[in-house]
């Protein structure tokens, strides 16, 4: 089974690169949260590694990168005319879902590590004066499990839209509408409900709700992933 899916990762990370202009995409995307990542620590100073931003840029990243591969999975194929032939292999079903959720799941948290590392090495050459300074636990914990968990469910979600797009270029419009939509109501909540949400923010443990959040989205996770594998049956896509 192992073998199967390194084979799928293999081909997949191989692919992912084959449509004109995809390298160009993936760095401009790529260039964003290290910007951010890059620019802000300088002026926050050593506050940054206590405090909840490196958790949002290293979630953002995440979205960012899993949202421009995942589209490729199947849509992609679909477009390549490449689907019926990997679909036609022997690999079994599980390890061609898991392979074409693995890169770009991969790809995504690599690069909301490679965020808190660069905001890490920005904090300490500008204001380190000797000392090596870190992250508190609770925020390179709380980013590593809240990207990765965010990953996950963009990748699954973008795989799940990916199975029933038509091209690669449908697909990502609908992930991106599915991704920004939930982005629109949380910044509406704090403007609609200002008073409530103040008072919800002063009232609330910091970790107790990231606790709740990672929670919920193990939930979702697990959902989604569960969707995305009923979805995939072998005579339905070839048929498509």
């Amino acid at each position: 089974m192992l073998e199967d899916i390194w084979t799928v990762v293999w081909k997949e990370r191989r692919s992912q690169f084959r449509v004109r202009g995809s390298r160009m995409r993936f760095l401009m995307t790529l260039l964003t949260p290290i910007l951010l990542a890059t620019i802000f620590p300088i002026t926050w100073g050593p506050e940054w590694l206590a405090q909840v931003p490196p958790l949002i840029i290293a979630t953002i990243a995440a979205v960012l990168l899993v949202a421009v591969m995942v589209p490729e999975s199947f849509a992609g194929e679909r477009e390549r005319h490449t689907l019926e032939t990997l679909l036609a292999s022997r690999l079994p079903d599980r390890a061609i879902l898991i392979g074409k959720l693995l890169v770009p799941l991969a790809v995504g948290w690599g690069t909301a590590i490679l965020c808190l590392l660069c905001s890490l090495v920005v904090v300490n050459a500008a204001h380190g004066q000797g000392r090596i300074l870190f992250f508190t636990p609770p925020i390179v914990l709380g980013s590593l499990a809240l990207s990765l968990l965010i990953a996950g469910l963009t990748a699954g979600v973008g795989v799940f839209v990916s199975l029933r797009a038509a091209t690669a270029q449908e697909a990502s419009q609908i992930l991106m509408a599915a991704i920004l939509f939930p982005a629109m109501l949380m910044q509406l909540f704090p403007l609609l409900f200002r008073e409530q949400f103040g008072q919800m923010i002063e009232s609330t443990n910091g970790p107790q709700l990231l606790a709740t959040i990672l929670a919920v989205l193990v939930v979702l996770d697990a959902i989604v992933l569960l969707a995305a594998a009923s979805r995939f049956q072998r005579g339905r896509l070839i048929a498509s």
